[in-house]
């Protein structure tokens, strides 16, 4: 009669090395964003832009893409439902795995009023996404008042 209890120990092992070999992305492949700079608070329709600065970090480098069709940056209006997306080109050399910080400021045009009155109060929601797929944390701007 074969004895199947080392085979199974044998393979249990096998299976939590694997296991302990994956990389876990809370170890700085997810990037990270924070909140530094928004140039106002008050911005006209239709006439004044908003500028949003923001400091980045990522372990492993793989923010921002070669083709000018993916967008890594996504800006939400909490007015509306969906969101807007920005092209960001990579932040660091191709094929490399460096960890990586820095400053982004992005232009948000032409924002609107959406209903009938003078003025209407939003705020801007934004996050990264690097070329894993990974997202990072979600930052807002302070209130954005929009005038007519």
């Amino acid at each position: 009669m074969i004895n199947y209890k080392p085979y199974s120990l044998i393979c249990c092992s096998f299976i939590l090395i694997l296991g302990a070999c994956k990389k876990d992305p809370a170890s700085g492949e997810v990037p990270s964003i924070k909140m530094l700079n928004v140039n106002s608070t008050s911005v006209l329709q239709f006439k004044d832009s908003l500028v949003i600065t923001f400091e980045y970090t990522d372990g492993n480098g793989d923010i921002g893409e070669n083709d000018p069709d993916k967008n890594s940056l996504q800006i939400k209006d909490r007015r509306l439902a969906n969101a807007d997306y920005y092209f960001i080109k990579p932040l660091a050399p191709p094929d490399s795995e460096i960890k990586i910080k820095g400053v982004i400021s992005v232009q948000v045009r032409n924002t609107f009023l959406l209903g009938t009155g003078n003025s209407e109060v939003t705020n801007f929601d934004l996050k990264l996404r690097d070329r894993s797929g990974n997202w990072s944390n979600t930052i807002s701007t302070p209130e954005i008042t929009i005038t007519k």
